[in-house]
């Protein structure tokens, strides 16, 4: 009798159920404590806590407050990578949990506390089969997720190669407080998330007196023109099967009826989901703006800011995260999306640069329908701790399954 192959990602979702407890109140702990942006000392701290122990080896960043830690297998191999983004929102939390902020204005509102406490999770599970591991684990503790692009900043500091190597794939989760039950693992191969651009604009006319407009060269009618023109590109100049969205956020001009004002400005965010369309956006939007401003004798200063990139998810990758979801969580347990997120993530960098899957973990509480519960960045959301063993779960066995391929 030949020994049987034994199956690396078993027992995992029992092992990171017991570890429940203790995720729950790292999870809490952090929850406590939201910072912002690329500083998060606390944060950076408790995760260093988190990990003494597991014979890791732990970097932190020289641009922004990360934690990086490599875990060594037993026998060589390719290096894989692993993500959880650790920072929070300016938002004033009215979610009524008894581990509410402590910080005035400040909230875990978009789940990263549980993606640091999952990925702890996943850092535990796979430091206890090392001896199994041929090949190395990047943990990769991200700050600045909320638009400071803190992956790429990591990125320049050298975490895809903090192996010793390139990884050869990347994976990531995010929890979501919404939409699937707790438990429900989705995602998509392809584009999964939006690119995010915006656009400043500034009409710069002549100003005058309301009563004689033909003395003056008035920028809030071009500008009101700009915001109509600006879906005409979309409709016109986009396939409606790979779309665009422009939402023009803010229009301002003038301070009383009667003066027409000497600027107007609108300020827009920009939605893509394709390479293809974000490369090309910017030079389309900007010349319409400005030839329209030019047809009635005015100017249009345009500032275009580049956002994070659509994330696209590996189609082998995704493959395997719904492979693994089932096999952990039974076969019902993973809902292939139909469309992308509109929303934007930096782990798009990662993305654009090795082969990976990032996809959703619901988190929804209990109590709560998942069609009506408040979604991520409200001040109302809730998620639901029972989503940390199965994101840890799923991580770890992504992981594993990775560098069993070789």
């Amino acid at each position: 009798m030949t020994d049987q192959p034994t199956d690396p990602t078993a027992h995992l979702l029992d092992e990171a159920r017991a570890l429940g407890p203790e995720l729950t109140e790292l999870r809490h702990d952090l929850h406590r404590i939201p910072e912002l942006g690329l500083d998060l000392p606390l944060t950076q701290a408790r995760v260093l806590t988190a990990l003494e122990g597991l014979g890791l080896e732990v970097t932190t960043g020289t641009a922004l407050t990360s934690v990086t830690a490599v875990l060594r297998g037993a026998r060589p191999g390719p290096a894989v990578l692993l993500r959880g983004d650790m920072d929070a929102l300016p938002v004033t939390e009215a979610s009524g949990e008894p581990f509410t902020s402590e910080h005035e204005g400040r909230m875990h509102a978009c789940g990263h506390d549980l993606h640091v406490a999952g990925l702890v999770g996943a850092a535990r599970l796979l430091a206890a089969r090392r001896e199994e591991i041929a090949g190395s684990v990047v943990l990769m503790f991200q700050p600045g997720e909320e638009g400071q692009h803190g992956a790429r900043l990591m990125i320049e500091d050298g975490v895809l190669d903090a192996a010793g190597e390139r990884v050869v794939a990347a994976y990531g989760v995010h929890v979501i407080s919404s939409l699937v039950p707790s438990g429900v693992v989705t995602g998509r191969p392809g584009p999964t998330m939006a690119a995010a651009d915006q656009m400043y604009v500034t009409v710069r006319g002549r100003g005058g007196h309301g009563s004689t407009p033909h003395h003056a060269a008035d920028p809030v009618t071009v500008a009101a023109e700009i915001v109509l023109a600006l879906q005409t590109v979309v409709t016109r100049q986009f396939d409606a099967h790979d779309p665009v969205v422009v939402s023009v956020g803010r229009l301002a001009a003038g301070t009383i009826d009667n003066v027409i004002p000497e600027t107007a400005e609108l300020d827009a965010t920009i939605r893509t989901f394709s390479p293809q369309h974000h490369a090309v956006v910017p030079e389309r939007l900007t010349r319409v703006v400005e030839h329209l401003a030019a047809a009635h004798g005015l100017t249009a200063d345009v500032r275009y800011v580049r956002g994070y990139p659509v994330t696209v998810n590996d189609a082998d990758e995704t493959d395997r995260a719904a492979r693994l979801t089932a096999a952990l969580l039974g076969p019902d347990a993973w809902l292939p999306a139909a469309r992308p997120v509109s929303g934007a993530e930096d782990f798009s960098y990662v993305l654009e640069q090795v082969p990976g899957a990032f996809v959703f973990v619901g988190a929804t509480p209990p109590d709560l329908d998942p069609a009506t519960a408040p979604y991520n960045h409200s001040a109302y959301a809730r998620f639901d701790d029972d989503a940390l063993p199965v994101s840890a779960a799923l991580l770890a066995a992504l992981a594993l399954d990775r560098l069993a391929q070789g």
